[in-house]
């Protein structure tokens, strides 16, 4: 045979059909960006109001009667919109989104989309204890099949394409993190690297719903630090144990979560579509205590970094109105953080386990973020860490956290980059992350969404069943 040309080893111009999975995936992403940008808009505008209304009712404790009717009648509206897609809706709704690209169930998109938006924001906006993100998901791979059913008429092999786009796309949009977008899609869903076709336009979707939500929240990242102090190489050993401590964490966190379906099936007085009233009624309290520790929360995470935290490991603790009250030394502060570690673990819990719609990849952050602010704390109040480590070690234990619960190390440190705003400290990142990711690995972990997956098919009891959810209509 003899020398091939150049114009014999590449493919003939214009036959590619790369370029139109492109143009689709750059649709999915501007349509994506946009229900997700108005989507944590509301979240956010949301929030701030809870930060007027909890210290109000703390002032004027009467109010909190009204306030507590005011849910009642909430969750009976959350009940009635979510219950004729219960099963698709409840949670963050990608192990369900995972098992329509697997063939497992079919889903109907529209009837999925606009009940995501409607009950996440009845969920999300009263400061349960749920992240965005895992709607923004579910509603980017809803617009995605939307698209390919209604307006391109593909077949499955092309709605998955358009699947894989919306995932990527909400990711993307959520946390303005384009790159962990389509990451996530190759360590969670694919599980592998996918064809270039799938990968081209699932990247075009995630910069495309970036570049929306650009427009809406500007180029700040969502979580910006500024941390220029460097770890030095002697006390690595530190990260070690940090790394160690997450990966056993992350691995109980797994456990209860996976367990969450078990313990509300007792709860057989309330119909599955109305639990949300047992974490919408418990979360007043927690508010009326410390309004800033509500939602998924990057506010909390701020106030936790925040320079009069850091201080001294945080001489003052935050109140019910936003201020800082003195306590006694270095100690009291370590109990406090424990002490909000322990509420956001539980509530955590207790939110995502009561068929709300809701996310886990917020709520996580901030257990990683709080995890890794107590771990320094102990450590500065023993003298074996300098205070100017402090926001280091919640941010390596925010990436360490993630990546060993979702089993995505490159995602996790990725992600964490592209919403800090920083490339820096890339090595303690990875030691974190890897050493938290085989700890929990070596403990049985499994990716958590394909075991939610898992834990919600085994429910169906029969294939008449599935072949009933299956057949939902809006």
């Amino acid at each position: 045979m003899g020398k091939l040309s150049v114009t014999e080893i590449l493919h003939k111009p214009f036959t590619s059909r790369n370029l139109l999975y492109v143009f689709k995936g750059i649709l999915v992403g501007l349509i994506t960006g946009v229900v997700v940008s108005v989507f944590r808009l509301i979240i956010d505008k949301t929030m701030k109001g809870l930060y007027f209304v909890y210290p109000y009712m703390v002032n004027h404790p009467k109010t909190i009667i009204l306030y507590v009717i005011a849910t009642i009648i909430l969750c009976i509206i959350l009940g009635f919109i979510i219950r004729p897609q219960l099963f698709y809706v409840k949670g963050s709704g990608v192990p369900q989104i995972e098992a329509v690209m697997d063939d497992q169930l079919e889903m109907h998109w529209w009837a999925v989309l606009w009940r995501k938006f409607v009950g996440g924001l009845l969920a999300i906006c009263p400061g349960l204890f749920l992240g965005r993100e895992g709607p923004c998901i579910q509603m980017g791979a809803c617009i995605g099949q939307g698209l390919s059913e209604e307006v391109f008429h593909g077949d499955k092999q092309d709605r998955n394409v358009m699947l894989a786009c919306g995932i990527a796309a909400g990711l993307s949009a959520a946390f303005s993190a384009p790159v962990a977008g389509a990451l996530f899609l190759v360590e969670e869903i694919t599980l592998g690297f996918a064809s270039a076709t799938v990968w081209l336009a699932a990247l075009a979707a995630a910069v495309a719903s970036d570049l929306v939500t650009l427009l809406f929240f500007g180029l700040t990242p969502s979580l910006h630090f500024i941390y220029d102090y460097s770890v030095p190489v002697k006390d690595y050993w530190q990260l070690i144990i940090l790394g160690i401590i997450l990966g056993l964490f992350g691995n109980l966190y797994q456990r209860v979560i996976l367990s969450l379906p078990k313990w509300y099936g007792k709860l057989k007085i309330i119909p599955k579509a109305w639990h949300s009233i047992v974490p919408l009624l418990l979360v007043i309290p927690i508010g009326l205590y410390y309004v800033k520790i509500l939602g998924g929360s990057h506010d909390f995470i701020l106030d936790l970094t925040s320079p009069h935290f850091i201080n001294y490991l945080s001489g003052h603790m935050p109140t019910s109105n936003g201020h800082m009250t003195t306590i006694g030394g270095h100690m009291s502060a370590i109990i406090f953080v424990a002490l909000l570690l322990l509420i956001r673990f539980v509530f955590s819990m207790i939110s995502y386990g009561a068929s709300t719609p809701g996310g886990i990849f917020m709520p996580i952050l901030v257990l990683g973020a709080t995890s890794g602010a107590l771990y320094a704390s102990i450590m500065i109040h023993a003298g074996l860490l300098a205070k100017g480590y402090f926001l280091n070690i919640v941010i390596y234990a925010m990436a360490a956290y993630f990546g060993a619960i979702e089993k995505a190390p490159f995602t996790a440190v990725v992600l964490i980059s592209e919403m800090v705003g920083s490339i820096k400290h890339m090595m303690p990142l990875l030691v974190v992350t890897l050493i938290a990711y085989v700890i929990n690995d070596w403990l049985g972990g499994r990716p958590i969404y394909a075991a939610l997956k898992d834990e919600m098919m085994s429910s169906l009891d029969n294939p008449r069943k599935k072949a009933e959810l299956s057949g939902l209509r809006d």
